[in-house]
Formats: C-alpha cells, structure tokens, sequence
C-alpha cells in the first residue's frame, strides 16, 4: 500500500496531454484552449462616448456655465463625420452611448448634466449651457482600454465558460484550438448491478447508481464517455467489456467493483492477463483505500475503483480529476481552506475524504461542518454535502477551530456555501 500523494504521482508521470483540435465558438463552452490566445483586434476597436450626451472639444477644460451650439446627431454604428466650428464657436454634437466620436471631439458631457437652452423645429436640441466643468476624455472610452492589439486574453489551459465565450466573441473569434475531450469508457461490475431503471428490481438486485454517477462526472469534468457498461461477477465479462474499450481507443478506463481480496474480486488477475504495467493496487485514502490503476502500452489508462458509492465518488474527485486534468492541460487545483467546526479523530496513516456542509461564520471565514454518516455506502450524505474536507495522513486529532483543506463537491464547481446555521 502506498500513500495518496505518491499513488498520484506514478499515475501522472503515466499521463499524456491529449492532441489539439479546431472547435467553432459557439460549440467551445466546457472546453479546453490547447494553446494561447492573442487579440487579433482593440477592445474598444474606436473612440466612443460611455453615455448619452453630447460630444465636445475639451483639451482646454471647459467651463462650468459654457454655452455651445448643437450642430448633429450621432448614434451607435453611425460613420464618425468631423466636428464642425461656427463663427470660432465650439460646439456640441448630440451623442448617443456607444457612438464614435467625431473626429476632433475629445470629450462626452452626460445628457443630465447640461441645461437646453433652445431646440430646432424639429424638436432636437440646438443650444446647451454645461452645468459642469467638461476635461478632456470625461466619459470617453479610448480604443484599447479593455484589450489592446496583440496581447494575449487566454493562457492555454483555460477552461471555455460563458464569460470567455463573450469575450472571444467580442475579439471575432469564432474558431479556437481546444484539447481534445478524454475519451472514456466505464465498466460496472457486479451481478447484483440492475443497469435498467425502468424494470422492477428483483429483491437480490440493486440499481446501479455509479454508472449513472460516473457519466454524469466525468462528461461535467470534460470527458466523452464513449460507453457505460454494467457486467456480471466473472472475469471473463469484464474482459470482453475491456477489449471493447481498448477497440474503442479510449483514453481512460473507469471501473468499479471486483478490485479487492475477495473470490470474486477478479480485476487484478485480469488485467495482468492484458499485460498491463501495474502501478499500484492499495492507497492509504479512506475511502477508497483497495483502488488499483494500470498503464496498458499503446492503450489506455485504467483506473479500477472499489464498488461501494462513496470509494466510487471520492476516486472520481481525486484520483480521475486530477487525470483528466493532467490530460487537458490544466494543471493542478489551488487549495481552499475552512475552519473545522466538528472535531475529528482521523485513523493515523490513512488520508480521509469526508464529506462536509460549508457556511460563513460571522467572523467571516467558511466553516466546515462534517457530517456524522461518513460509511461509505451512505448516498445521501454525499447528494446533501457542499464539500470535501482532506485529511492528511499525518492530521493528528483535529479540534474545533482547526484549519483544514476543501474541495469543491464536483469538478468545475465551486463550493456551495450555505447560511449560517
């Protein structure tokens, strides 16, 4: 048996970072930039007023109490014209927010703070008095002043969310390079697994609850799941459903079931007979603690879980996060902390999973409440925590007060964070 940080180490050091591909923007969210990205354009791309109001000349501040003539009209998407002059006079256009500046106007005063004194005959202004002094770039957004020409906006890595999207979409990108998604395979043992909701469940049967749990978190961390298949308690099902897998070229193999000590814990056996390099069978995490993960040459990652529902979940969060990860590109999570409100005594030289609700206190800090059914097969307790809180190996007793590390329920989530109790 070997502990949690060196277990995760040799798999790594097994992981390789997946192949780019061109993805159109409006298809990108949840993905992966493969490489950087560079503003092919300014954001601003022109000078234009943040407000409505109207544009004048004020590189020579104007006074509070100026009065200026009213020559035009500019609205968003109008071509700019030049700033017109009467009699030496500087005078206003009427602008509207978004609108570019005519060329020689520098500077926007807001509709609300001037004063008309005279209007056309067709009702639009013709003369204004400023109630404020009026500088030179007042309420002007300058080109350039969100994204300038040529830096970069996107570090490979980078995860596409809707924010991202807008701002591409802003720059006239509409085509990146992303990674390409992990592509996985997961087998369910266990002849006692029903995969088919849908029928009645015979007294000696149970619904398989981690195939549709393992879907449903590994496509949220970014994954293909190219196929989910629940097979009985022989050797020789699992093999098939492997072979497939690897027929399949998958990325990465999630099991669960059959991975410990018993007779009818076949996994290891039969991934030996697939010449597998194994490279580890047993981490000191609780729980979890039988887990086993092979390299196949030329083939696929396997990660091989034990079946109970919370070995199953906590694998996923640390063990097949951390390798989707490595495999896009993105590198390693940063560490959250909470206060511990619910003292612990952790098994020495195991590291604990546990899972926690999550509140602010009113000293302003989260504070981590761990729940009081942490047997793995409880389910319930899991769909109801905010968090993971770790243990490490050497955590000692940890009393109320004490600061401990959390992680978020799921990948790509952040905490929940509840209030206060």
């Amino acid at each position: 048996m070997i502990d949690y940080t060196k277990a995760l180490e040799l798999l790594l050091a097994q992981t390789c970072r997946l192949p780019a591909e061109l993805c159109a923007l409006d298809e990108a969210t949840g993905r992966v930039l493969a490489s950087a990205i560079t503003s092919p354009i300014a954001l601003p791309s022109f000078d234009h007023a943040a407000m409505d109001g109207y544009a004048l000349f004020a590189v020579k501040p104007l006074p509070a109490g100026s009065e200026h003539a009213v020559y035009g009209s500019q609205a968003a998407g109008d071509v700019a014209g030049k700033a017109q002059h009467v009699d030496g006079e500087q005078d206003a256009c009427e602008i509207m927010t978004g609108a570019r500046l005519h060329e020689g106007l520098d500077a926007v005063v807001a509709l609300e703070r001037t004063e008309c004194l005279g209007t056309h005959a067709d009702g639009k202004p013709a003369r204004i008095r400023l109630r404020d002094p009026l500088h030179a770039g007042d309420n002007v957004r300058y080109t350039g002043s969100d994204v300038a020409l040529g830096v970069e906006v996107m570090a490979a890595g980078t995860r596409i969310e809707a924010a991202q999207v807008m701002l591409l979409a802003a720059l006239g990108i509409s085509t990146l390079e992303v990674v390409r998604r992990p592509r996985v395979a997961i087998i369910c043992t266990g002849k006692e697994l029903q995969a088919d909701a849908t029928q009645p469940l015979a007294a000696e049967r149970i619904h398989n609850s981690n195939g549709p749990y393992l879907c449903a978190a590994l496509a949220a961390a970014g994954a293909q799941v190219l196929f989910c298949e629940t097979v009985d308690d022989t050797a020789i099902t699992f093999a098939d459903a492997l072979q497939r897998a690897i027929d399949a070229s998958v990325d990465l193999v999630v099991s669960t079931g059959a991975v410990s000590m018993g007779r009818y814990d076949f996994v290891p056996e039969t991934l030996r007979r697939f010449n597998v390099q194994l490279l580890f069978h047993k981490v000191a995490i609780r729980p979890g603690k039988p887990l086993l993960c092979a390299a196949m040459a030329n083939g696929p990652l396997i990660i091989a879980l034990p079946g109970t529902p919370m070995a199953v979940a906590a694998g996923m969060r640390f063990v097949v996060v951390p390798v989707m990860r490595a495999m896009t590109g993105q590198g390693s999570e940063h560490a959250l902390f909470a206060v511990l409100d619910t003292p612990q005594q952790p098994k020495a030289g195991l590291r604990h999973f546990l899972r926690a609700n999550l509140h602010q206190g009113s000293d302003g800090q989260l504070h981590a409440t761990i729940s009081n059914q942490q047997q793995p097969f409880r389910i319930r307790p899991f769909a109801d925590a905010d968090v993971w809180v770790v243990l490490p190996e050497d955590a000692g007793d940890c009393p109320a007060g004490a600061r401990v590390e959390i992680v978020s329920l799921e990948a790509h989530s952040p905490p929940r964070v509840r209030s206060s109790p």
